[in-house]
C-alpha cells in the first residue's frame, strides 16, 4: 500500500467522531432539546447524538495509535528501526504549524478582550496557557485550575496524544522486539481503567489524564502491529469487523445499560469501546488492501470531514462561538435550531478544509521535503495521521 493511500472507511470513522465533538459543543450553548424537533427525541437517542463527543475523542486516540504504528512499520520495516529524527520531524510538520497558528490567534483574542476567548487571570495566565499547550500538559493545567475557554480546552487531547508520541520512538527502540512492545502497550491498557477510577478524584483529570486516555492509543498501536504482521482470512476479518461494531455500539448506544451493569464505575466502558474500535479498524484496514475502492455518496461527506479532522478539531470552536452568539443576539427561534446546527457543522468543515489546503498541508509538505532525506521526498509521503 503506498504511503499516500487513504483509507476511506477510517476517514469515515474520523468524520463521525469530529461531528460528534461539534454537536456536543453546540448543544452546550444552544441545547437542541429546547426545539420542537429536539423534544421528539427519546432521552437515549438524544444522548447518543449530542453527548458522544468524549467517545469521539477516544475513537481518535485509537485511530491515531493504529496509523502511527502502521506508517512507522511501512517506513522503517519494523518498530525497533524507527529513526528518532525523522519521526519527530514528521510529527512536528503535521502538528505544530496549526497549533502555533491557533495559539497566535488565541493570544490576540485574549489580549484584545474578545468575549469567549479571555483567560481568567485569577485562574491562570496567558503565558502559562501557551507554555502548557506547547509542552503538552494543558490537560494537567486544567485539572489544577479548571476549564479554560473552549477554544483552549480542545487542546487537552493533543497534550495526551503528543506526550505519548514524544516517547513512542524511544519505546520502539528500547523494547527491541514486538513481544516486549506488546507487553508494554498492555500495561497502558491495564492502567487506563485504574486512572479513570482509582488514581484520582479530580473530575477533569479522571477523563483527561495521560493514563486515562493513553490506553486507547496503546490499543490502536497493538491493532496496527497486528494488522501489519498478521494476514487475516476473509472469515476472520468478518468476525473482527462485526465484533468491533458490536462492542462499539454496546458503549455508544446502550450506555445506560452499561452504566447499570457497573462497567462505567470501574472505567472499563471506555476500554470496551477502544477494543471494539481497534478490532473494527484492523478489519477495515486489511479489507482496503484487497478490495477495490468504490464511491459511497452517503459516506463521502463524513469522509471529507475525516480527512480534515485535525484542522476542524482545532478550529471548530470559533464557528460554534460566532454562530451561537449571533443566534442569541438576534433572538432566533429554537424551532430554527436545526438550520443553525447544520450551518455550524458545514462552516467548521469548510474552515478546516481551507486551513488544510492553504496552510497546514503546504507547510507540512514543504518541511518534509526539506528536512527528510531524498528517498522519502520521492515517496511524497502524506500521512493520514492526525
Amino acid at each position: 500500500m503506498p504511503f499516500n493511500h487513504r483509507i476511506d472507511s477510517i476517514d469515515f470513522l474520523r468524520g463521525l467522531s469530529i461531528i460528534a465533538v461539534i454537536l456536543l459543543h453546540i448543544n452546550l450553548i444552544i441545547p437542541f432539546d429546547k426545539s420542537a424537533i429536539g423534544q421528539l427525541f427519546a432521552p437515549a437517542l438524544y444522548k447518543i447524538v449530542f453527548w458522544s463527543g468524549y467517545y469521539g475523542v477516544i475513537i481518535f486516540f485509537v485511530i491515531s495509535g493504529f496509523l502511527i504504528t502502521t506508517s512507522s512499520i511501512k517506513r522503517w520495516g519494523s518498530l525497533n528501526n524507527v529513526k528518532y529524527d525523522q519521526f519527530y520531524l514528521i510529527r512536528f510538520a503535521r502538528i505544530m504549524p496549526c497549533l502555533i497558528g491557533l495559539l497566535i490567534i488565541l493570544s490576540i483574542l485574549d489580549r484584545t478582550g474578545v468575549e469567549g476567548f479571555v483567560i481568567d487571570p485569577e485562574q491562570t495566565s496567558l503565558g502559562q496557557a501557551i507554555f502548557s499547550a506547547l509542552t503538552f500538559n494543558l490537560n494537567w493545567l486544567e485539572a489544577k485550575t479548571g476549564y479554560l475557554p473552549a477554544a483552549w480546552n480542545v487542546l487537552w487531547s493533543l497534550s495526551v496524544e503528543e506526550m505519548f508520541y514524544l516517547f513512542f520512538p524511544l519505546i520502539c527502540r528500547w523494547v527491541k522486539n514486538d513481544l516486549n512492545f506488546i507487553l508494554l502497550m498492555l500495561v497502558f491498557v491495564i492502567l487506563g481503567p485504574l486512572a479513570r477510577t482509582v488514581f484520582t478524584s479530580n473530575d477533569i483529570w479522571t477523563d483527561h489524564s495521560y493514563l486515562s486516555c493513553m490506553d486507547g492509543i496503546a490499543l490502536g498501536c497493538l491493532a496496527g502491529l497486528a494488522a501489519s504482521k498478521i494476514k487475516f482470512s476473509k472469515l476472520h476479518l468478518q468476525i473482527l469487523q462485526y465484533s468491533g461494531i458490536t462492542l462499539t455500539l454496546l458503549i455508544v448506544v446502550f450506555r445506560k445499560q452499561v452504566y447499570d451493569l457497573g462497567l462505567t464505575h470501574i472505567g472499563v466502558n471506555v476500554t470496551i469501546l477502544e477494543i471494539g474500535m481497534a478490532l473494527l479498524i484492523i478489519a477495515l484496514y486489511q479489507k482496503s488492501m484487497t478490495t477495490a475502492p468504490h464511491k459511497n455518496w452517503l459516506a463521502m461527506p463524513f469522509q471529507w470531514f475525516g480527512r480534515n479532522s485535525y484542522e476542524i478539531y482545532l478550529t471548530h470552536v470559533f464557528f460554534v462561538i460566532i454562530f451561537t452568539s449571533i443566534f442569541s443576539a438576534t433572538n432566533q427561534s429554537f424551532d430554527m435550531v436545526v438550520l443553525w446546527y447544520m450551518g455550524i457543522i458545514v462552516a467548521s468543515g469548510i474552515g478546516g478544509q481551507l486551513i488544510s489546503s492553504y496552510y497546514s498541508r503546504p507547510i507540512n509538505r514543504t518541511m518534509r521535503l526539506k528536512f527528510i532525506n531524498r528517498h522519502y521526498q520521492e515517496e511524497k509521503i502524506i500521512d493520514q495521521i492526525s
